[in-house]
């Protein structure tokens, strides 16, 4: 099977490398330099055509842009088999007041919420809350609209900025402010035709910049899976009440939504809540999710895609780490243009137990190798039988590559390991 994978980030270049796995032939459009030099034993290529003008069995979105901006609808007005909803589906994530209003009327449960336009009646919102203020863009903005706090001035200060354009222009000119919700976060995937819904096994990421969840919010810094907190009872709980309660609501709207449909929750006191939904695998989840998937992701995809999802997948008992590292000056000004040295030929890396996923990186016409171009530079993958190896080897990986003033946690997979050694022991006892 020929695939497209529509992006350029680490997402793509797993899911390329996922897709190649199974002997399929894969182009990734526009992609980056690196997904060209890494894993040359795989039928992986990158292309600069329009998704539009290319020739594939499948075509899989990786971004949420695209998604917003009507791109499988061309593509399936071409005839095109596309795994990646339509631009009324992907409001579900490029709309924050659309999401929101979508979870009220399929009963979701998530935080008390607000929608405004108007900053002083959002003001009077903000008085009511007492535990913490969440203040959210409507509009995309690339995972880093989102602003948590406990200090009211803080979450006045972001609204006003936000509102006046000052954040992130037009996309926070409107907000929604929600309650702080407390708990565990947990990331749950799904594969959808529009009537079945297949889960992938669930990850957790890191969004704050900085060690112990410290600092603004980022596109993402790293994740692990499985997680091994959730049972498989809460796990059905959450396809139950969170997410088939979607399709429902989509089936009265006439949307027909064939894509991923991924579940950011609170796992709370009360039970599981919603904080957000995207339309598209997560960065960096899909790094750490898919290395422990046995079953052919094309097959599953294109059944998804086809409107003919019967197959489950199948996971190994492995664990997984993904930790990103990214240019200084990340999430706000990052330092661009820098050499990214390695220890070993990069030419000569080949899929194994640790992994590297390319995502801003570029080629310079003075000077071989490659080079920083944006926020998040690359991710680093590992998998293993247990987190402490995993989050070992990756952390291994890391001290052998550098670039200037290179950034990452150094805490990602810390809290599995935690909950890895006190299962460990309590069988001891």
């Amino acid at each position: 099977m020929k695939i497209c994978v529509v992006g350029s980030g680490a997402r793509e270049h797993c899911l390329a490398v996922s897709f190649a796995k199974f002997s399929n032939s894969v182009v990734v459009t526009p992609g980056n330099p690196g997904i060209d030099e890494a894993y040359k034993s795989l039928q992986i290529s990158t292309s600069t055509l329009d998704p539009t003008d290319i020739e594939a069995d499948l075509f899989v979105i990786g971004p949420e842009g695209p998604l917003s901006e009507g791109i499988s609808d061309k593509l399936r007005g071409q005839g095109k088999i596309v795994f990646g909803p339509g631009k009324d589906g992907a409001q579900l994530e490029s709309s924050k007041i659309w999401m929101k209003n979508v979870l009220k009327e399929a009963s979701i449960p998530t935080a008390r919420f607000g929608e405004f336009k108007e900053f002083e009646p959002a003001k009077d919102f903000l008085n009511t809350l007492k535990d913490g203020y969440v203040i959210k863009t409507d509009g995309l903005a690339a995972g880093k609209g989102v602003f948590v706090t406990r200090q009211f001035d803080s979450a006045l200060r972001d609204l006003k900025d936000k509102m006046e354009g000052k954040s992130f222009g037009q996309a926070g000119r409107k907000v929604v402010i929600e309650e702080l919700m407390e708990g565990r976060e947990l990331s749950v995937m799904a594969l959808t035709d529009g009537k079945n819904i297949v889960p992938l096994t669930p990850a957790v990421d890191a969004k704050r910049c900085f060690d112990n969840d410290e600092g603004p919010n980022t596109g993402g810094m790293g994740a692990f899976s499985p997680a091994e907190f959730i049972d498989d009872r809460t796990l059905d709980l959450v396809l139950e009440k969170c997410i088939e309660p979607i399709l429902g609501v989509f089936k009265s709207r006439d949307i027909n939504y064939r894509g991923v449909l991924y579940a950011g929750l609170m796992l709370t006191n009360e039970g599981p809540k919603i904080v957000e939904f995207n339309v598209r695998f997560g960065d960096p989840e899909t790094q750490a999710i898919l290395p422990l998937l046995d079953t052919d992701l094309a097959s599953l995809i294109y059944q998804a895609a086809s409107g003919k999802l019967t197959e489950e997948p199948k996971f190994n008992r492995n664990k997984t780490v993904n930790i990103v590292l990214s240019a200084h000056g990340y999430p706000d000004s990052p330092q661009l243009g820098d050499k990214i040295y390695f220890d070993d030929d990069i030419t000569d890396l080949e899929p194994g137990d640790v992994k590297l996923y390319f995502a801003g990186v570029a080629k310079n016409p003075d000077d071989e190798g490659l080079f920083t171009n944006s926020g998040r530079v690359l991710s680093v993958s590992s998998t293993k039988g247990t987190f402490k190896e995993a989050r070992e080897a990756a952390y291994d990986q890391i001290s052998k590559i550098s670039f200037d003033k290179m950034h990452f946690r150094s805490d990602i997979g810390k809290v599995a390991v935690e909950i890895e050694s006190q299962k460990q022991n309590s069988k001891l006892l």
